[in-house]
């Protein structure tokens, strides 16, 4: 088994990798005690069985797939469960999922009771190398992303890529986006295997590269004050693009928001990448509704937004977009039919 620290003082926890880590999960998190396991619909059924025959008491909420139970009524739900079952701040919760799960148990188990322990098994690839190390957690409100949220960190994470195994290609793509994104923001010898590598025969080396990139920013900078801001590259168009609800994967969404964050040099690289990936080059949507979408982002100062840019691969530059800025750049990568 290898292990990952995150070392963030009290705050600290070890990320565990290895194949069957699943069925071994009471010896790495304490989980004699009652436990919330948050899954969904699109998780095989038997991974929460699986976890459930660990726990001392176990209380198992499946929720329907997507963003659509990223929300504020779906949080409600879980709280009432734990409150209906006499959970004490003793007890926790695990996620057993995707983003949308972890974000979704993460915000859970912070504010239920003014915090409990929170541990994360993501099963997808976008989950395992980036959105279940960091903190990050929250709910969308009125179709604007993650507006809602808390930093929670977990008491501990399991990546075990046999989860892996019954995703379809479509989803393995959308993971690999933000593997990519690390890639070009921070890494060139791992922009080179996508270049030139079979990411499939890599896997585990990919996540475990991607995670000790994302490690090493959160314990520089844990509530992005500064150098966490590098890892929303592709994020802030992305998003802006994801809002409009087209049925593009999140994935899906930061390779579009990549393209217009790069240079000239660095897209005629990047767009084989992602078409080599099958992840999207090129979308129909309108630009003016995700400018719109864009505006309301969380990161922007007054009258901006924090852009993060890539002239160079394995480099970045951070700088502050006005509208008119994203406009053109947004323009100029996907101009009108």
């Amino acid at each position: 088994m290898k292990t990952l620290h995150v070392g963030l003082g009290a705050d600290s926890y070890d990320i565990s990798i290895e194949n069957g880590l699943l069925d071994r999960a009471a010896t790495l998190f304490r989980l004699d005690r009652k436990v919330l396991i948050v899954t969904d619909d699109g998780v095989p059924a038997e991974y929460g069985k699986r976890l459930a025959a660990q726990c001392g008491e176990a209380h198992v909420v499946t929720i329907p797939q997507g963003e659509g139970s990223k929300t504020l009524s779906t949080m409600e739900q879980l709280l009432r469960v734990m409150m209906a079952n006499h959970f004490t701040r003793q007890d926790c919760v695990v996620a057993v999922g995707g983003g949308v799960v972890g974000d979704l148990a993460g915000f859970t188990a912070a504010t239920y009771m003014r915090g409990v322990d929170f541990y994360n098994i993501p099963t997808t690839v976008l989950s395992q190398v980036d959105s279940s190390v960091g903190g990050k957690t929250g709910v969308n409100l009125d179709h604007i992303k993650n507006l809602v949220g808390a930093f929670k960190q977990p008491k501990g994470v399991i990546i075990d890529c046999g989860l892996l195994s019954t995703l379809p290609k479509r989803q393995i793509a959308n993971g690999l986006a933000e593997a990519v994104k690390m890639a070009l923001t921070f890494d060139e010898e791992l922009f080179s295997l996508f270049e030139k590598g079979d990411p499939a025969e890599r896997s585990e080396e990919i996540v475990e590269r991607s995670l000790r990139i994302k490690i090493g920013v959160v314990e520089k900078d844990e509530r992005e004050a500064g150098l966490r801001k590098v890892l929303n590259f592709g994020h802030t168009v992305g998003h802006g693009i994801e809002c409009l609800g087209l049925g593009y994967y999140h994935g899906e969404c930061v390779a579009l928001g990549m393209l217009p964050m790069c240079s000239e040099a660095v897209r005629d690289r990047l767009i084989p990448v992602l078409t080599r990936l099958g992840l999207p080059v090129t979308a129909a949507f309108d630009r003016e509704a995700a400018l719109a979408a864009i505006a309301h982002d969380k990161k922007g100062g007054k009258g901006c937004v924090s852009g993060v840019l890539v002239d160079t691969v394995g480099s970045f530059r951070m700088e502050n977009l006005t509208a008119e800025d994203l406009r053109r750049l947004v323009y100029g990568t996907f101009p009108e039919n």
